[in-house]
């Protein structure tokens, strides 16, 4: 979208800040490093009893201080950060194959170089002070398990990356942004997609338990090492779990056809938060429903006094492309749809997340939602005002809310990396491929390709050929498109983006990188001031437990 002189504000803002935060991400060395040697499993402990953050906890459909203070939580997500994502990042494919080809072209030390730099940059103390200059409370952090845990060494974990997430706590707990943990990328895969770090289109976590043991193991070690940091407001986790399409997407199981299977699903969350609760008491935990937070038809009671509940909400006139009040025509359905205020409201209504915590009184947090403003120039005011709508909403029916996302290349983020950044000028060229492709399965809102329509003739024919009448031929289309373009294409084209850095020296790849950081990004004003005109009002009341 286009940027008026006023957006500059908040980045003139940064230079000024930089000036006496003495910021780590403003030196260009990697802010973890110099933490590593003395992290360990108790190296939180030091923060006890001397922050001034109060622990949150459920009371009826409210969060509450420890004084019973009603809270209400109203922030975002830094995607991309430590859990990687085509359309944020602006790289094609999975994280890990990601770094493996990296790996591969610049060798190992140089690419590690390469990702710790990125790491350091997209997110560190100037996003907090920005986000609280914005009124959030409280940021949804999205976590690859891989930073924790290696593969090769189950149930050994990796200080450097507690060390980098323990850094960014201390921010946030300077700077009073309570912090939910989210496990976006589980040891197996919870889901078939790519924003769990999955190149396979396979989900092996709920069937193999072995991945299961892993998985609470890594949240016993969060709640030994967090159970005293009242700067944690509490656990989400595992993001957008689908218990029950292990082989992908295919026709019969996406959309309107998936069936959950929340036998599976309540077994895995009553281990878990009985596991966690035998080491911390105090923290929320977050649980979400099934088909990617969607579907909360079959999800035990809550059988713990310290639950809440996460749907994610994302809603047609978000995305366009269409105005908003009026007619949306979604490309990834059939027809067009009329929205408006009065539709909002009942589409959350209706929603299975609304519904199951209002039905047991406890809290509901949308984790996810957004509008994006890479479609038609001139409707990202549609987009706004669709959000604009939808939190309102959100805060009449007294919503906990985190929007997707904080920061990206171009897409959705409160902060975007400047066109003229050198990181964007060295895969601009990339970029415009990956949307002739259609490699990033998120971005269906996009207008087609050659490449996309071939995609679905020849999805068509195999379903011509294939002769099946139950055979839903617009899931097929969109299933074929997804494996082919995302997950095929995708990986095929890492190897591209790995060579765009090729030869370059450390202090090359620094000065590229540094295109992430929050004082050489431009904001979305228009979006950042919906965001703040929510944030900054207050909860309401005390709570009385209903």
């Amino acid at each position: 979208m286009t940027r008026k002189a006023s957006n500059l504000k908040p980045r003139r803002e940064f230079l000024r800040l930089a000036a006496f935060t003495g910021a780590a991400a403003f030196t260009g060395k990697g802010v973890a490093a110099a933490e590593e040697q003395n992290a360990g499993p108790q190296a939180a402990d030091s923060h006890e009893e001397d922050d001034k953050m109060e622990f949150l906890r459920v009371s009826g459909r409210h969060i509450v201080d420890a004084k019973g203070k009603q809270v209400r939580l109203r922030g975002t997500c830094p995607g991309g950060w430590m859990n990687m994502e085509d359309f944020i990042n602006g790289h094609p494919g999975a994280e890990h194959t990601l770094r493996a080809q990296m790996a591969e072209v610049l060798g190992p030390a140089r690419a590690q170089f390469f990702f710790e730099r990125m790491l350091d940059y997209f997110f560190n103390e100037d996003d907090v002070i920005f986000l609280r200059r914005a009124g959030a409370s409280v940021v949804r952090i999205p976590l690859n398990y891989r930073h924790f845990e290696d593969d090769s060494s189950p149930f050994k974990y990796i200080e450097a990356g507690f060390a980098r997430l323990d850094q960014v706590l201390r921010h946030c707990e300077r700077h009073g942004l309570y912090v939910i943990l989210d496990l976006h990328s589980a040891q197996g895969w919870q889901n078939v997609h790519w924003h769990s770090d999955n190149a396979s289109r396979i989900s092996l976590f709920w069937e193999v338990a072995f991945y299961q043991d892993r998985f609470v193991a890594l949240w016993q070690e969060f709640a030994r090492r967090y159970m005293n940091r009242a700067v944690i407001a509490g656990y989400d986790v595992l993001n957008e779990p689908c218990a029950n399409n292990a082989l992908g997407d295919y026709p019969w199981n996406v959309g309107s056809k998936y069936r959950p299977n929340f036998d599976r699903m309540n077994a895995v969350y009553r281990r878990l938060v009985t596991e966690i609760r035998k080491i911390d008491s105090r923290h929320i935990i977050f649980l979400e429903g099934d088909d990617y937070a969607k579907d909360f038809s079959g999800l035990e009671k809550p059988f713990d006094d310290n639950i809440a509940y996460s749907s994610h909400n994302y809603t047609v006139p978000g995305f366009g492309p269409g105005r908003y009040p009026g007619t949306i025509h979604p490309r990834s359905a059939g027809s067009a749809q009329d929205w408006d205020l009065a539709k909002q409201e009942r589409n959350f209504l209706e929603a299975e997340g609304t519904r199951f915590t209002q039905e047991h009184n406890v809290p509901l947090w949308v984790g996810e939602f957004g509008s994006v403003f890479n479609g038609p120039s001139n409707e990202s005011s549609d987009r706004l005002r669709a959000l604009d709508d939808q939190i309102g909403i959100f805060e009449s029916h007294e919503t906990h809310w985190t929007t997707w996302n904080y920061k990206d290349v171009g897409v959705m983020g409160m902060l975007t990396l400047s066109p003229a950044s050198p990181y964007m000028e060295r895969i601009s060229d990339l970029l415009r491929k990956k949307v002739a492709l259609g490699t990033d399965d998120w971005m269906k809102w996009l207008p087609s390709t050659p490449v996309k329509d071939a995609t679905a003739q020849l999805a068509d024919q195999i379903g011509q050929v294939v002769g099946d009448p139950q055979l839903d031929a617009r899931l097929n289309v969109r299933c074929m498109s997804q494996t082919l373009l995302c997950f095929y294409t995708g990986t095929l084209m890492q190897p591209l983006y790995a060579g765009l850095f090729k030869g370059l020296s450390e202090n090359e790849l620094d000065h590229i990188l540094s295109s992430f950081s929050a004082k050489r990004c431009v904001p979305n004003q228009g979006l950042v001031d919906v965001l703040s005109k929510y944030m900054a009002m207050p909860a309401q009341g005390s709570s009385t437990g209903g």
